[in-house]
C-alpha cells in the first residue's frame, strides 16, 4: 500500500505522469499498484506505455543472471 500512497501523492500534487518500475518478483506488485490506483483513485488514468525487458545482473556468488523488468507509464 505504500507504493499506492506514493503514486497517489505524486498525482495529487500536480504530476501528470508517473512511472512504476519493478524487477523480478516485484513485477506483480507494480501491476497490483497500477490496478489499485486506476480502479480506486483515478478511473480516468491512462496506461501510456508498458515496457518489458530483461536486465543482466550479477548474482551474490558472482554468476551472471537475467532478471525480467517492467516499466508502466501512467498519465492523467
Amino acid at each position: 500500500m505504500a507504493y499506492v500512497l506514493a503514486a497517489v501523492t505524486q498525482l495529487n500534487t500536480g504530476a501528470n505522469e508517473i512511472k512504476l518500475k519493478a524487477r523480478g518478483h516485484a513485477i506483480s506488485r507494480a501491476v497490483d499498484t497500477e490496478e489499485i490506483i486506476k480502479n480506486r483513485f483515478f478511473p480516468s488514468l491512462k496506461i501510456q506505455q508498458i515496457v518489458l525487458s530483461t536486465e543482466d545482473v550479477t548474482s551474490e556468488d558472482g554468476r551472471p543472471s537475467k532478471v525480467s523488468s517492467i516499466e508502466i507509464t501512467l498519465t492523467k
